[in-house]
């Protein structure tokens, strides 16, 4: 039986597991077994400038906390080494940051499931997810399809204007 001390150590890792994935839009789950330094720095540097929360957790601790986050479905892959990469804000930016690590470095760094909006989502989910346009993606295809049009309605008028002057000046 662990001491009073380990316990309440242990007790307080849980209590910031699950409100971690108590209060965030979404998270990923992976195994990164073999990751060289190198890449973890920079997969680390990258979560954080976008805004997640990305820490290797114990499984046994992170058991716990999904059962208290109603997450239980999660527990089918806490197994081997286990990362967990939360978002507060961004649906969507954890699965597409560790998605595009996950194809670049193959089985040693490989998405086990994820959750978005409290529910459960397996990995093929989790990297249909990544493939979704971000929301300046989406903005930016928005106002050039607005704007093609317009301009292409200027490039007429230009034409128009310039062939008039060509026929004033004959």
């Amino acid at each position: 039986m662990p001491n009073e001390k380990v316990l309440s150590q242990k007790q307080q890792i849980v209590a910031d597991l699950t409100d971690k994935l108590t209060n965030s839009c979404a998270g990923v789950l992976v195994n990164y077994s073999g990751i060289s330094v190198e890449d973890d720095t920079k997969l680390r540097k990258e979560l954080r400038e976008a805004g997640v929360d990305y820490s290797v957790v114990k499984n046994t601790m992170l058991r716990f906390a999904i059962k208290n986050a109603g997450l239980e479905e999660l527990d089918s892959v806490l197994e081997n080494n286990t990362s967990l990469a939360v978002s507060k804000d961004d649906p969507i930016i954890a699965a597409k940051i560790l998605a595009k690590y996950a194809k670049e470095l193959g089985d040693i760094f490989t998405i086990k499931a994820g959750f978005m909006d409290g529910k459960v989502i397996d990995a093929n989910m989790v990297n249909e997810i990544a493939a979704v346009p971000s929301k300046e993606e989406m903005v930016a295809h928005m106002l050039s399809s607005l704007t093609a049009p317009v301009y292409k309605l200027a490039v007429v008028v230009d034409q128009i204007a310039k062939k008039k002057e060509e026929e004033e000046a004959a």
